[in-house]
């Protein structure tokens, strides 16, 4: 078996494209726009709708082009997907210029990768159509309740079926909704979007009874409260949405409507994070590489070179402390590509997928630090990107599962533990 190193050419298309985007379109506005929380840089979001439909952005509004169709020449041999591949090295990127920014690029996120791992066809054909429209749209995944985190099975949301209307109705209250004001709420300037809901259709039945629906833009009954102020990543806006007997049409669930005595539909639901986990670990990556690169270009200025190949005893304090910085950006994005490869080759990855957002979130968050300390009061100024660089590096840790809870899938996968047994 071979392994090369190289980027295929998509790849390598992808990221000059964006290197650009990040370096003229994103750098320059990135201290405006962590400054003003919650404004929308249309300008930015316009751009990156019109530049994904020109490169053929795949139907769940992501950046990665569409899956190769398939040849109808029998003798031609198949070539594999690299479409995660290419989506890891462009949110890399974007991520390097501004992950907030990253973050609100049009397309569905969590809320059509939940729809693409979970829906009908007919389902995707619906929802996931939408972000090839004439207008930016959006998408969102809500999860999180106040004492349901970590744990989803403590999700008290309900759905319950009017057998009369043939319709769920939705109760409940869901938080830090990544893009939730986006996704939900009618804003003239883009199409309508939607966010994904988890709920519970029964809820003796545990995570047997959980369910995720697709509930539409102003769906009466659905109301964003709240838009938090945040530490990092503060153009992205982050929402508490009220769901009060919100009616959902019945094909709006994602999965089968009864409750079986198994966890399949809770397991459908978990796949989304499979796929998704790698991406998050390299926004990390690229937060971590930004951090890096101008530490090193800042030291350089000062006539601070670092001297590769020589003893680590003969090396400064600073010099070891960046190269090690290098390698542990490096080592963690090689399991990043490691993840997305499986998941282009349709392989189960449930434990690279949670190892490379651990290792990124803890990457990040200590390559950051270092930076900020190496600088000293410099770091620590808002006159350099290094001090948000070092606020935005946390979530890394935090959203789409905590440290804590992928160190536990990680220990789970290789011990051959359930949930159950290992908490």
């Amino acid at each position: 078996m071979t392994i090369e190193f190289e980027n295929p050419k998509p790849v390598e298309q992808a990221r000059f494209l964006l290197q650009t985007v990040a370096d003229n379109m994103m750098r320059p506005i990135s201290r405006e726009m962590d400054e003003n929380e919650h404004a929308i840089p249309y300008s930015y979001i316009e751009f990156m709708y019109t530049a994904m439909k020109a490169m053929g952005g795949g139907s769940a509004g992501s950046l990665a082009p569409s899956e190769e169709k398939k040849s109808d020449d029998p003798n031609k041999p198949k070539r594999p997907s690299i479409a995660y591949q290419v989506l890891a090295n462009q949110l890399e990127i974007l991520s390097w210029g501004d992950v907030g920014m990253y973050l609100i690029t049009p397309g569905g996120g969590l809320g059509a990768a939940a729809v693409q791992a979970a829906g009908s066809p007919a389902q995707r054909e619906k929802f996931l159509s939408r972000f090839n429209g004439e207008k930016p749209t959006f998408a969102a995944m809500c999860m999180t309740e106040s004492q349901a985190g970590s744990d989803t099975s403590a999700i008290r949301t309900r759905a319950v079926l009017d057998e009369k209307t043939n319709e769920w109705v939705i109760t409940g209250e869901k938080i830090f909704v990544t893009g939730g004001d986006k996704s939900f709420n009618e804003h003239p300037e883009f199409g309508k979007g939607f966010i994904v809901v988890w709920a519970s259709i029964d809820p003796s039945a545990g995570r047997s009874g959980m369910r995720s629906f697709v509930i539409e833009a102003g769906t009466p009954g659905v109301k964003v409260t709240k838009l938090e102020d945040k530490m990092g990543i503060r153009v992205s806006d982050t929402a508490s949405i009220s769901l009060d007997g919100a009616r959902v049409p019945f094909e709006n669930i994602l999965g089968s409507p009864t409750v079986e005595k198994t966890t399949t539909g809770f397991k459908g639901a978990m796949a989304t994070f499979d796929a998704t986990r790698p991406l998050v670990a390299a926004t990390g990556i690229g937060v971590a590489r930004a951090a890096l690169e101008e530490v090193k270009s800042m030291l350089a200025e000062r006539g601070v070179v670092i001297r590769y190949g020589l003893p680590r005893q003969k090396l400064t304090s600073i010099e070891r402390d960046l190269i090690d910085m290098e390698i542990q950006v490096k080592s963690a994005w090689l399991m990043v590509i490691k993840a997305v490869w499986m998941a282009d080759n349709k392989k189960s990855n449930a434990l690279e997928s949670s190892m490379s957002k651990v290792r990124s979130g803890d990457i990040v968050t200590r390559v950051t630090q270092k930076a900020v300390e190496i600088m000293g009061p410099l770091g620590y100024s808002r006159e350099y990107l290094l001090e948000k660089w070092f606020r935005d590096a946390k979530i890394t840790d935090i959203y789409e599962g905590t440290g804590q809870i992928n160190r536990l899938v990680v220990a789970r996968q290789i011990l051959g533990y359930s949930g159950s047994d290992l908490r």
